[in-house]
């Protein structure tokens, strides 16, 4: 396990939409050099940069075309092997976006594989034995080769799914998970993995880690096994370097593949949709914990996170993110005070943080049609908004990448700077404390002290802390508060004797 993974705190670059240095309308790699300062400020000392590999932008990247060449519309391979050295002497680590379980139907790889003749790529993608026949429960496509035969989607329609082989081998065109083409395609991966790590790079977040193998099993250990493989390989040339999942099942993906880290994903009725995005039990009223005007409550998040943490916290990290570029801005619901409380949560607790650009300044979710693949997702990935320049000073071109928001109120990083009760400032004194206090660090204790409703009580090793997000005072009566002070509040919360008086909308750390 890399150690500098305990005191982390991640900074996810949308590149496109970070900041423009050449005046073309999309953000590049001598944006995001320009930038690290800034980054630096937040108290950020990792990044995980989602794809900047040459592409045809059919799904904003993750339709890779070559994965050791970067997209001329970011810059260069130099200009990339030059970032990281920028960002390592700032003290800031470099993930760049592994995409394993598919490429463009432009890649190299691909032109070959759909030739009618034989030949070293024919096996790197899924393909069946005839244009007429399908394949069960899968996306795939035919008629549109001169190579008889039908190939598999992992996702869009320029997204062929790459071989691994499968689980439970059905057909006689479904190569076995040991075949010498499935073992090609793991080689090949870890081939762009080194070529990265050895220009600098400090490791991947992995997409779509669990959809390798197809039918594979419940726990995905075939495609778990070929992780942990990779794993090895770090561990032995590179063990320095971290590996984060797309995955949200931390067993699987920590315990079983190896990864140092798992997100834990926003996804329906798990426990971090329950924080944000929770809709049980009236689908017709969001109870996300952190909104006031609602019927959260904490104990829904942590029936689905304790077993997941108590499993998995000997291994490796489970990583919360404010957001990412697949899902909604929490600005879309929750209003600045009520992000103070969330982000004060997410960067107190256990595992690895994560941060999306923009959610420091409260970046709102904007209503837009689909960019690149984007659809619903595109309206979380509109250019960062730096000051009152001219697009915000995102960049000087009269055509930019996405539109950004037009309201009066839009928030920007100039008018937050000047503000100390600012959603940044906040940001950022949560993120400072983190790393001045190992019990707020990713491997330090939890322990639940009290949590009921929008009321939790929690411990980090030997600092308390204390979250009301409800629209109700409540006092709480632990023998555990005697004696101790305050060391960071948001809100009024006041200590006395064995009793911990938390506001309405109030957050407080006790040493």
């Amino acid at each position: 396990m890399p150690n500098w993974l305990n005191d982390a705190v991640f900074y996810e670059i949308y590149p496109q939409s970070f900041y423009d240095a050449n005046d073309d309308g999309i953000g590049d790699i001598a944006g995001m050099k320009a930038k690290l300062d800034y980054i630096a400020s937040l108290g950020c000392n990792a990044l995980w940069i989602n794809p900047v590999y040459d592409s045809p932008f059919k799904d904003a990247g993750y339709d890779v075309r070559d994965y050791k060449k970067i997209a001329p519309r970011y810059g260069t391979n130099e200009e990339m092997y030059d970032f990281f050295k920028a960002a390592h002497a700032k003290g800031i680590r470099v993930l760049m976006d592994l995409v394993p379980g598919h490429t463009s139907d432009q890649h190299a790889w691909f032109l070959a594989s759909k030739k009618r003749e034989h030949n070293e790529y024919s096996d790197r993608y899924v393909w069946t034995n005839g244009a007429f026949v399908g394949i069960a429960d899968h996306p795939y496509i035919s008629g549109m080769t001169e190579r008889e035969g039908a190939y598999m989607l992992n996702f869009f329609a320029s997204q062929p799914a790459l071989n691994y082989g499968w689980g439970i081998v059905t057909e006689p065109w479904q190569s076995a998970v040991d075949s010498p083409e499935a073992i090609a395609t793991r080689e090949a991966i870890k081939d762009v993995m080194r070529f990265w790590l050895d220009h600098g790079c400090d490791g991947f977040r992995v997409d779509m880690a669990d959809s390798l193998v197809k039918n594979d099993d419940d726990r995905k250990h075939a495609t778990a096994s070929i992780w942990r493989n990779v794993r090895d390989m770090l561990d032995k040339e590179y063990p320095e370097a971290a590996l984060v999942s797309e995955w949200s099942n931390p067993y699987s993906a920590i315990n079983l593949a190896g990864f140092h880290m798992d997100f834990y994903l926003d996804h329906w009725h798990n426990g971090y949709n329950t924080l944000f995005r929770d809709y049980e039990p009236h689908p017709e009223q969001d109870n996300s914990y952190f909104r006031k005007e609602s019927d959260g409550d904490i104990r829904r998040f942590l029936t689905d996170y304790l077993p997941k943490y108590g499993r998995t916290r000997e291994h490796g990290y489970i990583s919360m993110f404010t957001c990412n570029h697949d899902t909604p801005r929490p600005a879309r619901t929750l209003s600045q005070n009520e992000l103070k409380l969330a982000y004060a949560f997410l960067f107190t607790m256990p595992g690895v943080p994560f941060l999306y650009y923009g959610d420091e300044i409260g970046m709102k979710y904007l209503n837009l049609p689909s960019k690149e693949g984007g659809y619903h997702r595109t309206g979380t990935r509109t250019p960062m908004q730096w000051n009152h320049e001219k697009n915000f000073g995102f960049s000087k071109a009269d055509d930019i990448y996405l539109p950004q928001d037009e309201n009066k109120d839009a928030p920007c990083v100039s008018d937050q700077e000047a503000d100390e009760n600012s959603l940044l400032q906040t940001t950022r004194k949560v993120i400072s404390l983190r790393h001045a206090y190992a019990d707020l660090q990713a491997g330090s204790s939890f322990d639940v002290i009290y949590a009921e409703g929008h009321i939790f009580v929690y411990k980090r090793g030997s600092l308390v802390i204390g979250l009301n997000t409800g629209k109700e005072d409540a006092v709480i009566e632990k023998d555990v508060f005697r004696g101790r002070t305050l060391l960071y509040q948001i809100g009024n919360p006041e200590v006395q004797a064995e009793k911990l008086s938390l506001p309405a909308g109030s957050f407080v750390i006790l040493k």
